[in-house]
């Protein structure tokens, strides 16, 4: 089953499998390239991480540039406003849950992206 199928909340592995298989699809689709690596895990009950390994971003890529904006301007940036909202959505339908808050960050020297979403209990 691929990730844009599912309509039933997903959890354990099923849940982890779907997240990687769509942020991996949504990075394809926004860079153009696959990740080299990518794994989702729950830490806890409330905390979906996902990180992506090997991905060659542009310093001056948009979302990069908004990331160090919104971080520069001293506020945090809500979902509604974020560019990264499809992230969120994708993981709010594959768990059934909301998500109440997303973090973002990428690390140039090793290349990794991490991908931190709050769910609700």
């Amino acid at each position: 089953m691929s990730w844009s199928d599912s309509s039933s909340p997903l959890s354990g592995e099923a849940l982890l499998d779907a997240v990687t298989d769509a942020i991996v699809a949504l990075h394809l689709r926004e860079y153009g390239t696959f990740p080299a690596t990518a794994e989702t895990v729950l830490l806890g009950d409330d905390l979906l991480a996902c990180t992506r390994g090997g991905v060659h971003a542009d310093p001056g890529d948009p979302w990069i540039e908004f990331e160090r904006t919104a971080a520069s301007n001293g506020r945090g940036e809500t979902v509604q406003t974020s560019p990264h909202h499809t992230y969120v959505d994708v993981v709010q339908r594959l768990s059934g849950r909301t998500v109440l808050a997303f973090v973002c960050n990428h690390a140039a020297g090793p290349d990794v992206w991490v991908d931190l979403f709050w769910l609700t209990t």
